[in-house]
């Protein structure tokens, strides 16, 4: 039994058994970027992209994919910008800890249309452009402040990406590529061994983004999680010890040439260019490092279609008593508004509105919907969904499994669940008992290891991110408000919802609800 095993089940016992250091605490003024800095390096500013208003989420959802479509540059540049870009500056009274500080620039809040556990974007943005792309062939980092394209590297090494990636790699035939790195770093100054945990979620929330807006316009977007980690490090210029390489998304291009297969280069070739670091002082957390390497392991063998069949979720409770959910309104907001309006709700939920038993419905539906990231991932769904009803019309209060083929819940505990779910949760900043519902996604932890290997706790926490984004997303376009939290005992979860036995792991919380009237709130749009 590798250490993922080992590594899941600290994170399920950690709020009875504290993570080493158990007495961390951050140094804030020491903390780095929330974003690599590259000095002296050249820039280009990304066009603007024009999304359309029927593009809306519900195709997104469905991967409504046409063949023939294909990124250029706009498209690249208005993906990027909805995901991960800036997009706007927050300011509004609500409950989480850092309220204090957001006034001050230097502390600001920049709104995303992707999620983040702490805000903290640890996710590194590469592109490698081949030579069909309207640009001189290279390296490429996504500067998320400038939304520009910062050259790390000149030359064709699209040939040296496809190489790392190895046959039966998903995706297009391209000379086109975005690489996926995570700076530990950035997360861990704050997370420390717990960071892996949590960037692991990030990665998928900003697949999942890319996912649902690429496949509103027809697109598609294919992750490959396997392949020649070490070599893509190299290629990148940075120690995988420090930055892991977690994705690589080939692009279908809109070329007046196909795209070449280029050769790798005859010789090693790497990114020169290295990043500042803010940080004074750079820690390492000894699980943090444990678990990238044995996830980095074996990173070249692939999986077959069917390896995580073992691990899918198990089916609803047919023995159970089931409530009927109605049919889902329509998603009809174009993806892109969806993401500019996502915020967290932190503590402004108001249970004096209760939720629509609709809403219910098309979040759980569409979390559904967004669990399978796609790629060499597979086409399985590996998780589950429960619900904590507190305040939905017409549904009694209590703990549910959903079953998705049924459209239905499934009672698991009748009651009123505020005070369990509060009892339960480690933070201030919100107050679970005044949203309208809490979901729950589990997920077989131990068996999609078990199928795969380490490496398949980045497939996990990529899943739970992925579904993450998608509630997110979803309760933006429904206009009603939502809050994500890994701060909860994961145990008591376990034995409130009888999952003792079935191998299911309660990984985050995701709250949804109205949220209280004429809120304090300052917002200024950059995009």
């Amino acid at each position: 039994m590798g250490y993922a095993h080992d590594y899941a089940a600290a994170i399920l016992r950690r709020g009875r058994v504290p993570m080493d250091p158990a007495d961390f605490v951050p140094n804030w003024s020491d903390g780095p970027r929330k974003a690599k800095f590259y000095p002296g390096v050249d820039s280009l500013p990304l066009p603007a992209c024009d999304y359309p208003p029927h593009a809306a989420l519900d195709r997104g959802l469905a991967q409504d994919v046409d063949e023939g479509a294909e990124f250029d540059l706009a498209l690249l540049s208005g993906m990027l910008r909805d995901s991960y870009g800036l997009t706007g500056r927050r300011l509004g009274v609500q409950a989480n800890t850092d309220l204090g500080a957001l006034p001050h620039y230097p502390l600001a809040n920049w709104s995303r249309g992707s999620a983040s556990g702490g805000g903290l974007y640890p996710v590194s943005l590469y592109w490698v452009s081949g030579p069909s792309a309207p640009v001189p062939p290279g390296v490429h980092y996504y500067s998320t402040r400038h939304h520009a394209m910062q050259r790390l590297l000149t030359g064709d090494v699209s040939g040296e990406v496809r190489e790392a990636l190895g046959d039966g790699a998903p995706g297009p035939d391209t000379d086109q590529y975005l690489i996926l790195g995570i700076k530990y770093w950035q997360n861990a100054f704050k997370y420390n061994n717990f960071s892996f945990h949590a960037v692991t979620m990030d990665l998928g929330a900003c697949v999942q983004t890319w996912r649902m807006w690429a496949g509103a316009r027809g697109l598609s977007v294919q992750p490959a999680l396997w392949f020649d980690e070490e070599r893509l490090g190299r290629l990148l210029g940075v120690d995988t010890a420090e930055e892991g390489v977690f994705a690589v998304v080939p692009l279908k291009w809109a070329a007046s040439v196909p795209p070449v297969r280029s050769a790798p280069p005859a010789g090693p070739v790497s990114v020169r260019h290295r990043d500042h670091e803010r940080s004074r002082t750079v820690l390492t957390f000894d699980a943090l490092r444990r678990m990238q390497a044995v996830t980095a392991a074996g990173a070249t063998d692939r999986p077959g279609p069917a390896a995580l069949d073992p691990a899918v979720a198990h089916p609803a409770d047919p023995a159970r008593p089931e409530v009927a959910l109605p049919s889902c309104p329509p998603l009809g907001t174009d993806v892109r508004t969806a993401l500019r309006a996502r915020r967290s709700s932190f503590g402004r939920f108001d249970a004096q509105r209760p939720l629509e038993a609709a809403q219910l419905a098309a979040c759980l539906a569409a979390s559904v919907a967004g669990s399978r990231i796609g790629g060499d991932a597979g086409g399985q769904r590996l998780a589950k969904l429960y619900a904590f009803v507190g305040h939905v019309e017409g549904i009694a209060p209590g703990a549910y499994e959903y079953d998705p083929d049924a459209h239905a819940l499934r009672l698991v505990k009748a009651g009123g669940p505020g005070e369990f779910l509060q009892k339960n949760y480690f933070l201030a900043n919100y107050n679970l008992e005044q949203a309208g519902a809490v979901l729950v996604p589990t997920v077989r932890s131990e068996a999609v290891i078990d199928a795969v290997g380490d490496r398949g706790y980045r497939v996990v926490n990529a899943t739970v991110g992925a579904i993450a984004q998608t509630a997110y997303t979803t309760a933006s376009a429904l206009g009603i408000g939502c809050g994500v939290a890994l701060g909860f005992d994961n145990i008591s979860y376990i034995e409130e919802l009888s999952l003792a036995g079935t191998g299911e792991a309660p990984l985050l919380i995701m709250l949804i609800g109205n949220e209280r009237p004429a809120p304090a709130d300052f917002r200024y749009e950059l995009a």
